[in-house]
């Protein structure tokens, strides 16, 4: 990263034809160099918070576009220094062209995500929150939205900070036996001490176990609809998804190759992946569709595997069903019996080590609530390990696990160190080691090469 005190500009918005565009400036400078080309208000003098009309020039004097300049004095901004927005006519020649003048008069162009980078530097924001705009920018669903925005707010930061306070309490408790290790003078109670310890870790277990669902929501659930040929994969996916997606053909073996397609459900981003028929077959090319159906297993999320009701669960389907079981057990595997519709009476299910849903894959383009017991127990599968936990606290970032799990490694050393009455310089090393992972989070122990890398995930302008 550049100078910081210098004034920066860049457009603040995607490129392309829309109504609007905004070019944004932001340092000591900004007030200065907008009004040395804006013709209307003088933009030093006005107050902040301020928007006035007028025209941006070009160093020629020539008129650019009609714009709203919107004034922000420091502290009172988003990156805590003077801001300036001038709001133009969309496109892509206006905003470039007002960006030229600008450096013209004096700017620099902003690196990527660098009025966010300042936010952070002037404490607008702390590292966390500030990851969370990206987050926010690239959320894929609603509920990656609505996560990424409590982490703006700051909700996830306030854990995180109320997990260092207590190990803060703790570690001057022992560090200050420390002092008067002389006189033999006990300041912390040993049974305190393990109970705050123990929340601790069991509050950085919560917090890992919800990266799953946080890499979930950040990427999308990928799941697998498997089974043999015919037993309705496909009119599955056409009904989850609302449309035709997939050719349906009553010849077993039309699906070939993986068809993939997006839907969000219940605020979750799902990428249902329909797949060749698991079947042994002499033909090379549904062969090679089965092979990458096998793959896509592999690969999977969430596997929803159907079977026919009216051909029941053959003993090769059992056989794969109890081999996944050992080979992928993480793995969650939702099975559906289809074509309940095709039945006289009510089916007889198979017992198997997990529940067994049937619907009518071909019923529920009509009736969505044929669709219901197996969305409950998608969204069921994603979210398994969030608990009782508040969804705002739901760790989405590689970053922020790997330090929470270097955290709680120093944790759990302190404890063994506790137990076994090892000395206070020891589980007060533990205990700073867990301090400095936690506030790596936070952005109070940091580096500039870490900044530049989180950064970088920016659009230029953010």
């Amino acid at each position: 990263m550049r100078q910081r005190g210098d004034t920066i500009a860049a457009i603040a918005t995607a490129r392309g034809r829309a109504a609007l565009a905004i070019v944004r400036l932001s340092g000591p400078e900004a007030c200065r160099i907008a009004a040395a080309c804006f013709r209307g208000a003088d933009l030093q003098a006005v107050p902040s918070h301020t928007a006035h009309f007028g025209y941006v020039l070009s160093p020629d004097g020539e008129p650019i576009d009609q714009v709203v300049a919107t004034v922000f004095r420091a502290p009172r901004s988003y990156t805590g220094e003077d801001v300036v927005e001038l709001t133009c006519h969309g496109g892509d020649l206006a905003p470039q062209l007002i960006l030229e003048t600008l450096l013209h008069h004096g700017a620099r162009l902003a690196e990527p995500g660098e009025f966010t980078l300042r936010a952070f530097l002037n404490g607008k924001l702390d590292l966390a929150q500030a990851e969370a705009v990206a987050d926010l920018i690239h959320a894929g669903s609603t509920r990656a939205h609505r996560v990424s925005l409590a982490h703006l707010q700051g909700r996830y930061s306030e854990q995180l900070q109320r997990l260092r306070s207590d190990l803060l309490e703790l570690c001057a408790y022992v560090e200050l036996e420390l002092d008067f290790s002389d006189e033999d003078v006990e300041f912390a109670d040993r049974a305190q001490l393990e109970a705050l310890l123990d929340r601790t870790e069991r509050l950085l277990d919560e917090l890992l176990r919800s990266y799953r669902l946080g890499e979930l929501l950040r990427d999308g659930v990928r799941v697998v609809i498997g089974g043999r040929p015919n037993a309705g994969k496909s009119t599955l996916l056409n009904a989850l998804l609302g449309q035709d997606r997939a050719i349906v053909s009553p010849v077993p073996g039309t699906t070939r190759d993986q068809i993939e397609a997006e839907a969000e459900i219940e605020g979750l981003r799902f990428r249902f992946v329909d797949t060749a028929g698991l079947r042994p077959t002499a033909d090379e090319i549904e062969a090679e569709g089965v092979r990458r159906a096998q793959q896509a297993i592999a690969a999977a999320d969430v596997l929803v595997y159907v079977f026919d009701l009216t051909a029941g669960l053959a003993p090769d389907e059992r056989a794969f069903l109890a081999q996944l079981r050992t080979e992928q057990p993480a793995l969650p595997v939702i099975v559906v019996g289809n074509k309940r519709d095709l039945l006289d009476s009510a089916p007889e299910l198979p017992e198997l080590d997990r529940p067994v849903l049937t619907l009518s894959a071909r019923r529920a383009r009509e009736d969505a609530a044929e669709l219901q017991p197996l969305i409950r127990e998608l969204v069921a599968a994603v979210t398994a390990d969030l608990g009782s936990m508040d969804e705002s606290a739901v760790v989405m970032n590689q970053r922020h696990r790997q330090h929470l799990a270097r955290a709680r490694e120093a944790v759990q050393a302190a404890r063994a160190a506790l137990d076994q009455g090892l000395s206070g310089d020891l589980l007060a090393l533990e205990l700073r080691r867990a301090l400095h992972e936690l506030g790596a989070i936070t952005g109070e122990i940091t580096t500039e090469d870490v900044l530049d890398q989180i950064f970088s995930r920016f659009c230029i302008g953010k």
